[in-house]
């Protein structure tokens, strides 16, 4: 499977060889960061990001081939995200991977970029459905059951900002330099997680949703508030956040028990692009052992926007007999569970 994933500021192809459940191997996996394009405005902007996608996608695309060893020719289908994403981006890739089949006469799979992520530990791990999702990244923040590749069921998700975006805006209030996620996580190894006391929204509630502005804004009046120290107020905003996920997953851990009673070694599965970040992983760790549950995390590499994780959900789709029309459109909203309201929304540019 020939995957295509350009749905923020990522330009990235890969090849993945395999049979579900998985694992399945990894050929080539190629990602091309525009970090350096952005870095200037502190944030992503959409119409630099589709631009950038469209002039170097291509040689992308040959480079995966290259490393694969592979030629379009011996490529079963191809994937590529459909949304939900920058709306420009999705475009670029999703218009390539077209024009890819229609040349070489091969089935074209639209992909959900959340199922991407969602399904990325099948990739890895070969774990078996049902499973528990923590899905965090720039754009959402949700828990949601895994019942089978194209089945989801939400359990909660952000009522405003996604745990990643709130990273990013906290970086930029911090004078920390874009990507502000790993920057505040490298401040914050430095730091007295103890020294500000900044809330922790939901804390406590019933339910799996999630709030971030809050603690967003609180830590925009204590930077205006004068002299602080910035590692210790990066500690302390990382550890609200771990407190948050944290208390939500373990709401989500008991409503996955009370649906899926059959499964007796349920798992945790942490995906998108936060889940990188060491301190969570172990927090989160912590709780899944201390409820019993297995806890899955993908490599680093494959937790931040790629294009094996969405070769390896075409292929998932491809198995169940899925193609796609080349006429399907773009989306900049998708929605795993076609009941949630927010989180299938685009992701927005943090510029």
């Amino acid at each position: 499977m020939l995957g295509l994933e350009t749905s923020c500021d990522e330009t990235a192809a890969a090849l993945v060889r395999g049979s579900v459940p998985g694992p399945g191997e990894i050929l080539a996996n190629i990602v091309f960061s525009q970090n350096e394009a952005h870095a200037p405005y502190g944030g992503v902007v959409p119409e630099i990001a589709s631009r950038a996608h469209l002039e170097i996608l291509d040689g992308v695309i040959d480079q995966a081939l290259k490393q694969a060893d592979l030629a379009l020719e011996d490529v079963d289908a191809i994937a590529a995200t459909a949304g939900p994403g920058l709306i420009g981006g999705v475009m670029v890739g999703l218009t390539t991977a077209k024009a890819l089949a229609l040349a070489m006469d091969k089935p074209l799979i639209a992909v959900n970029h959340l199922a991407g992520h969602a399904l990325t530990v099948r990739l890895t791990d070969g774990v078996a459905f049902p499973y528990l999702l923590l899905l965090v990244s720039g754009g959402h923040c949700q828990l949601l059951a895994v019942e089978n590749a194209e089945k989801f069921r939400l359990y909660g998700s952000t009522l405003d900002d996604a745990a990643g975006e709130a990273f990013d805006k906290s970086a930029k209030l911090l004078g920390l330099a874009y990507p502000g996620g790993p920057n505040v996580e490298i401040a914050a190894a430095k730091g007295n997680a103890k020294r500000y006391a900044l809330p922790r929204p939901l804390l406590g509630r019933s339910g799996a949703d999630f709030s971030f502005s809050g603690l967003k804004t609180a830590l925009r009046q204590l930077v205006q508030g004068g002299d602080i120290n910035g590692n210790d107020a990066a500690a302390s905003f990382q550890a609200a956040v771990i407190d948050i996920l944290c208390d939500r997953t373990k709401n989500a851990l008991a409503m996955f028990r009370r649906d899926f009673p059959a499964v007796t070694s349920p798992c945790l599965v942490v995906a998108g692009g936060v889940a990188a970040n060491v301190a969570i992983g172990s927090a989160l760790t912590v709780l899944a052992e201390n409820n019993d549950f297995n806890i899955r995390i993908p490599p680093a590499r494959l937790c931040t926007d790629n294009a094996a994780m969405i070769a390896w959900a075409g292929l998932e789709r491809h198995a169940a007999g899925a193609c796609d029309p080349i006429g399907i459109g773009p989306r900049a909203r998708w929605p795993l569970d076609p009941s949630d309201r927010g989180q299938g929304d685009q992701r927005q540019d943090t510029a």
